[in-house]
């Protein structure tokens, strides 16, 4: 059989099982969408690549599988790099195909030319230029297990104009290889950690998202439940655990709770389950858990000791590791541990629910939000004070409904990745939080929001200000407010409204939290803009450099 390029691209993702692709034409890849016109994939077509890439995002995180978006050359990509980027720090499997120019005009500053390969290098898990047709045959599989296997992450496939046309022949067409996630395979095994864990008198498990990413949260609640050992996560954690379960402790670091931060300090040994230790949730390195043995274990071998030294550690998926290691645990009521463990909540209460009756208070919005949708219900936010204020009140009780850019912390994430979502997701509800700030950054998306009509409700905390940026300027640089406000605050639900979404303003409302329950109840787009006081901080808060333990508010 004979095939140009374009079409051994779209058949191979036919195969894989692709559904939709999100992505903006251009003249680079144009061939590609030539052959997509008569596939039975649905094409959404972004208004800027970083929203395609954001979409793709939603997509891959909510389902844990590998999605697909499109981009040309040139500005087609520098616009995707964004959302390439978060996807490497946040461990999501996409698989980015970028238009390129002719082969034979590669390196001559050609119309929208752009060194796609060299850009994503530092960015992506792996990333190919196709100088063939053939080639791709080979790339395509390959891509997708890269970017589904071992730690997920992005994969770019770069492929010139003419690859696209240029026709081969051949037999069959190639399998997918089996996503592969490596058994335990470096320095101890599960039977020296089991004796180290049954040994300690006060043990604490942290996890992160490779807890999520493993499907592991289960035989996680199994061991922390069967030994009695207190659990804290990270923000890509959330949901692995049920808040109220009352061997979780919440979420530690930056803006963590006090008693998780103050436990840490008190553990004799740190579990460390796919948890990197990144800065805003370990605080000033030197004191974090200082005085207690550590434990890491993780899918990625260069996470191992990277920032933390580890005295016991083991490279391995980590289902795999808690299937091995629970039989070895010994049941264990660890009763003083247990009782500190309770004392030092009591002491240092988590307060969750705001104390003036502001009826647009965000703790108190998003309580309501909880009370009005279903628990399968997907939560996306953007960056900055709003994102803390969710991670920190909202229920999370299952994996993969908290979708956040975590790592490289960007704002203009939340409304495409809500879009991917509820695409991948029919048949659930997504809400969306945003701040103004990060509502202008991808504003554009509204427009494919009007076109594809998800089930999506999208929450804007407006308080005319970069709230995070605002709050740190107050507490930490002397008050001196500079470029955090905003002095053209624009009409976000007649923006709405000009974009065909059914839009609310929760200023102009008689009975606002009854039309939010009602508007929430929408099995269609709906935007609502709520005023929130500007004055409003995120606490508790650790001060940037300093300890977990000298939190504030």
């Amino acid at each position: 059989m004979k095939h140009t390029g374009a079409e051994i691209i779209i058949r191979m993702l036919e195969k894989k099982g692709i559904r939709i692709i999100s992505g903006i034409p251009g003249s680079a890849n144009l061939p590609l969408y030539k052959v997509l016109h008569d596939s039975n994939i649905k094409h959404v077509l972004a208004r800027q690549e970083q929203g395609a890439g954001f979409i793709a995002q939603g997509m891959a995180r909510s389902t844990g599988k590998a999605a697909v978006c499109f981009a040309t050359s040139g500005p087609g990509v520098t616009n995707l790099l964004t959302a390439i980027a978060d996807a490497k720090i946040d461990s999501v499997p996409v698989v980015a195909f970028t238009g390129q120019v002719a082969t034979n005009m590669i390196g001559t500053d050609a119309f929208q030319e752009i060194d796609t390969y060299g850009l994503t290098i530092p960015i992506t898990k792996h990333n190919f230029l196709a100088r063939s047709a053939a080639e791709l045959l080979e790339i395509i599989p390959e891509a997708f297990r890269i970017a589904e296997s071992g730690r997920p992450g992005p994969v770019v496939i770069d492929v010139p104009r003419d690859v696209q046309l240029q026709e081969h022949t051949f037999d069959e067409w190639p399998c997918f290889h089996e996503k592969h996630n490596p058994a335990a395979i470096e320095k101890n095994n599960p039977d020296t950690l089991a004796i180290t864990i049954n040994s300690a008198r006060r043990p604490i498990i942290l996890f992160g998202g490779g807890i999520i990413e493993s499907a592991s949260e289960g035989l996680l609640r199994q061991l922390a439940e069967k030994s009695n050992i207190p659990a804290a996560s990270t923000l890509r954690g959330l949901g692995a655990f049920a808040p109220s379960h009352p061997l979780y402790l919440g979420m530690i670091g930056m803006h963590g709770t006090k008693y998780a931060n103050r436990l840490i300090e008190q553990a004799d040994l740190v579990i460390a389950l796919g948890f990197r230790f990144g800065d805003r949730a370990t605080g000033k390195l030197s004191e974090f858990c200082k005085n207690a043995t550590i434990i890491q274990v993780d899918i990625d071998k260069a996470e191992i000791g990277k920032i933390k030294p580890a005295h016991q550690h083991m490279t391995a998926d980590l289902y795999i590791f808690l299937e091995s290691i629970l039989p070895l645990i010994e049941e264990n009521k660890r009763t003083e541990w247990i009782h500190q463990v309770n004392f030092t909540r009591q002491q240092l209460p988590y307060v969750k629910a705001p104390v003036n009756g502001d009826v647009f208070h965000p703790l108190r919005i998003i309580d309501e939000v909880a009370a009005h949708v279903p628990s399968d219900t997907i939560i996306s936010t953007d960056v900055g004070q709003h994102q803390m204020w969710v991670a920190m009140k909202y229920p999370f009780t299952m994996p993969r409904t908290f979708l956040t850019s975590a790592g490289l912390g960007t704002m203009g994430f939340g409304v495409p990745a809500a879009i991917g979502a509820a695409l991948a997701n029919p048949g659930r509800k997504v809400v969306c939080f945003s701040g103004d700030g990060s509502f202008l950054m991808n504003m554009q998306e509204m427009a494919t929001i009007a076109e594809e009509q998800p089930n999506l409700a999208i929450l804007l905390f407006n308080n005319g200000y970069l709230g995070l940026v605002r709050q740190q300027q107050e507490l930490f640089y002397d008050g001196k407010f500079i470029a955090s406000q905003f002095h053209a605050i624009p009409d976000f639900a007649m923006i709405a409204k000009g974009f065909g979404i059914k839009s609310f303003d929760m200023a102009k409302e008689e009975n606002p939290l009854y039309v939010l329950s009602s508007a929430l109840r929408l099995k269609e787009p709906v935007f609502i803009n709520i005023p929130i006081n500007y004055s409003e901080n995120v606490y508790p808060m650790v001060p940037p450099g300093a300890a977990n333990k000298a939190m504030i508010g």
